[in-house]
This record gives C-alpha cells, structure tokens and sequence, in this order.
C-alpha cells in the first residue's frame, strides 16, 4: 500500500479554451508546476503558469495560452 502526502491532480486541458486558467491552491507550488507542464506536454497544449496568493490562499494559477 502505498500512501501519498499530495493528492494525484486532475487538469481540464481538454475542456479549456484559450485564456481559460483554473487555481490549484498549494504550498508545494515546484512539483505542482512540474506536474501540470507535463500534463500539459501529454494534451498537446501551451500554458502559463504563476504563483499566486488569491484571498488567504498561495497557489498555482494556470492559464491556457494555445
């Protein structure tokens, strides 16, 4: 059994159009950064990513850039 401290993400890339972003808040913004440009390399699509603080909460936001 294998346990996970960070939960396995999701991305609606197939469902985005462009200038479409969603918000992913985290603490551990690296991994998750990493984790969406590959996502993003296997849907054949272009995204921008930062991180930013929105409300109370630090996290990554992702927008889709073609």
């Amino acid at each position: 059994m294998q346990l996970h401290s960070e939960p396995e993400w999701l991305f609606p890339f197939e469902m985005m159009k462009v200038g479409d972003s969603f918000f992913i808040p985290t603490l551990k913004s690296a991994p998750l950064i990493h984790a969406i440009i590959a996502g993003a390399k296997r849907a054949k699509v272009k995204v921008r990513t930062c991180v930013v603080v929105e409300g109370d909460l630090m996290g990554v936001r992702t927008w889709r850039v073609a």
